[in-house]
């Protein structure tokens, strides 16, 4: 599929109106103004589909924490940032992420095998700050590879539940987690 925004588009529409397991093709083809055959035609299939929104979640995620991980400052200074951009992705996506179901989750976020760690890039920018901070005096020392999983999933989750299950106002949610995580890792 090759991520033609067009389709993608469609395809987050229909997975946010009928959820994974009912955005059919055919449903995602409507959102698009297309025909089924027209995507057939185009080679797009769901799991073509799910490996492109994987992708651009991925970008999105990565974009939204460069500025943090680039920023002078102290790795607690620049925690906060990048936890925050984490906040803000899971915001521009709550419904498509609620939508999703476990397993295509699972696929877009976790690691194959049995070690179930978050895939790397989404750990690996909270991994490299947790680093910074060991040196830099500003965190504690941890283990970051684990940590960064931790922290990444309680970040996103919690804010996802916040906003969407208990219905908090966007800043709410973000101060209440964002706090809870950094002094869980600060010196």
């Amino acid at each position: 599929m090759a991520a033609d925004p067009r389709i993608l588009d469609a395809a987050r529409q229909a997975i946010e109106r009928h959820g994974w397991r009912e955005a059919t093709l055919e449903r995602i083809a409507g959102e698009a103004g297309l025909s089924r055959m027209t995507l057939h035609r185009r080679g797009v299939t769901r799991e073509a589909v799910l490996a492109d929104l994987a992708r651009a979640l991925q970008d999105e995620y990565r974009g939204a924490l460069w500025p943090a991980l680039t920023a002078p400052g102290t790795a607690r200074e620049r925690l906060e940032p990048a936890l925050g951009a984490l906040c803000d992705v899971c915001e521009a996506n709550l419904e498509l992420l609620a939508a999703l179901g476990e397993e295509p989750r699972r696929a877009i976020f976790h690691e194959p095998g049995d070690a179930v760690l978050t895939r790397s890039v989404f750990t690996e920018p909270v991994e490299r700050l947790l680093r910074d901070g060991a040196a830099d005096g500003s965190l504690r020392p941890v283990d970051p590879v684990e940590t960064a999983t931790v922290l990444y999933n309680q970040v996103s989750w919690t804010y996802r539940h916040l906003r969407r299950g208990h219905g908090w106002p966007r800043e709410r949610a973000r101060r209440g987690v964002l706090d809870l995580a950094l002094n869980g890792v600060a010196t």
